[in-house]
């Protein structure tokens, strides 16, 4: 099942310095975080502060290529999470046919967002995002190693390294 949502903001993951955007469904009852990359916040936050450039930006670009081509985007889904991977689906219409195209949700977002097209969310993306595991493994890894590395280490250690 899918859910209609909007932009409702964008925040800084406090443990990762990421940035997150944050979907609301429009009764405001479910939210989805989606962690994306600095362009791709910097390109949302453009659009919704309605922030224009002297040049085109890729996602305002994409916009006018769409537009000379007489192509509109439909809808964008964000319709999996594997892997602490989240995917996303941007729905074109033409004249010569519809069409849909694999995208990162943050670019799907920034580009509906632009063309003020709806962004749904599959009911599955949400349950599994309940789920997702914050630690990378190689976090993980290296935070157990530092902790043995310091459990092995002696008070004469703590003297080799004089300035």
């Amino acid at each position: 099942m899918l859910l209609e949502m909007k932009v409702y903001g964008l925040t800084i993951d406090p443990l990762t310095n990421a940035p997150i955007v944050i979907l609301k469904d429009l009764e405001e009852k479910n939210a989805l975080p989606v962690w994306i990359g600095v362009l791709e916040a910097s390109a949302i936050a453009s659009e919704l502060e309605k922030v224009h450039f002297s040049r085109p930006m890729t996602h305002d670009l994409v916009k006018e290529i769409l537009k000379r081509v007489d192509a509109t985007v439909e809808k964008v889904e964000v319709n999996d999470l594997k892997d602490n991977v989240y995917y996303a689906t941007i729905y074109m219409v033409t004249k010569a046919g519809n069409f849909s195209l694999d995208a990162r949700p943050s670019d799907a977002i920034a580009l509906a967002l632009r063309a003020s097209a709806p962004i749904f969310v599959d009911t599955c993306v949400l349950d599994k995002s309940k789920n997702i595991d914050m630690r990378t493994d190689k976090k993980e890894k290296d935070s157990k190693t530092a902790a043995a590395k310091l459990e092995d280490l002696s008070p004469e250690d703590f003297t080799k390294y004089k300035m």
